[in-house]
């Protein structure tokens, strides 16, 4: 009997120090959520780069990636607004996913994401290369925003919701494209059948838009007091996913990970807490900077 019970006990020693390890770990990934807002929803906004047809499938690798790793967590999904390819893939497309800290964690995809493979839409089978960006804005709360956009500033145009079909798609042109004119800035929303709401919608993401660049306007302005210089180019990928060879390095933490399909089928979290890592030791520098 008494061998039975230290086996017993050695057994609840053992699920004690488990349960302690994870909750070690829970409070130590606590701690990357350095980034403002880190709590609210992420507005995902992915753009074809240049390479025609090969860029827009790889566009909408992404967009589906993304929307598969929300679904793995049991995110909600809204699509405001998809602009498809001419042949496959989209040109541009936004959506908002909404969870436990999916800001957070959508935070280190924001970046150039560049694909390495042998092209399915190349007849010699010839390896290509392709990039996309990924912005990830903060979905802020409406009474933080301190934003009055004049009627002078922006353009609104209407047209016809694209889509790839089916009983979500529109036969009236209540789709709004909004440009805000200063900056360039297009919000494009075709998310209700109503044109008035998705007019709302519109200049509700343009805001959110204005007041992030507003942010890191601040940062880049206080970088440069630093001495620093953070250009962020087309080519300053922080992901390569080279598919012929069978791995997706991130450019930033070292990391490779090796299974490529199972990434873009949403298995993501690897590569999204060494990101955070990363963030959370970048800010500890540039606040260490700041001290100096």
């Amino acid at each position: 009997m008494l061998e039975i019970a230290s086996a017993e006990e050695l057994e609840m020693l053992n699920e004690e120090v488990v349960s302690v390890e994870q909750r070690v770990d829970d409070l130590y990934k606590e701690t990357l959520f350095t980034m403002k807002h880190a709590d609210t929803p992420a507005i995902v906004k992915v753009k074809s780069g240049a390479g025609g047809t090969e860029s827009m499938d790889w566009a909408g690798m992404l967009m589906r990636m993304f929307i598969r790793w929300a679904e793995r967590r049991g995110y909600k999904v809204d699509i405001l607004d998809i602009q498809e390819g001419e042949q496959a893939g989209i040109s541009s497309a936004e959506f908002i996913i909404r969870g436990e800290k999916a800001y957070g964690m959508m935070a280190p995809e924001n970046g150039v994401h560049r694909l390495v493979r042998v092209s399915p839409f190349d007849s010699n089978n010839r390896r290509h290369t392709s990039f996309a960006s990924v912005e990830v804005v903060p979905e802020v709360p409406e009474e933080e925003i301190n934003i009055v956009i004049p009627d002078s500033e922006v353009r609104v145009d209407v047209y016809r919701s694209q889509g790839a079909g089916g009983q979500g798609v529109n036969t009236t042109d209540s789709a709004v494209r909004v440009t805000h004119l200063p900056t360039g800035t297009i919000v494009a929303i075709q998310v209700t059948r109503s044109q008035i709401k998705n007019r709302e919608m519109a200049f509700q993401i343009l805001k959110q838009r204005l007041y992030d660049m507003e942010r890191k306007k601040r940062e880049e302005e206080e970088a440069k007091a630093r001495g620093e210089q953070r250009k962020i180019e087309w080519g300053s990928q922080i992901r390569s996913y080279v598919m012929d060879k069978q791995y997706i390095k991130d450019h930033r933490t070292g990391l490779m990970k090796h299974n490529p399909d199972d990434v873009l089928d949403g298995d993501l979290d690897d590569l999204m807490w060494a990101g955070l890592e990363w963030l959370a030791g970048k800010r500890t520098a540039e606040e260490a900077g700041d001290d100096e």
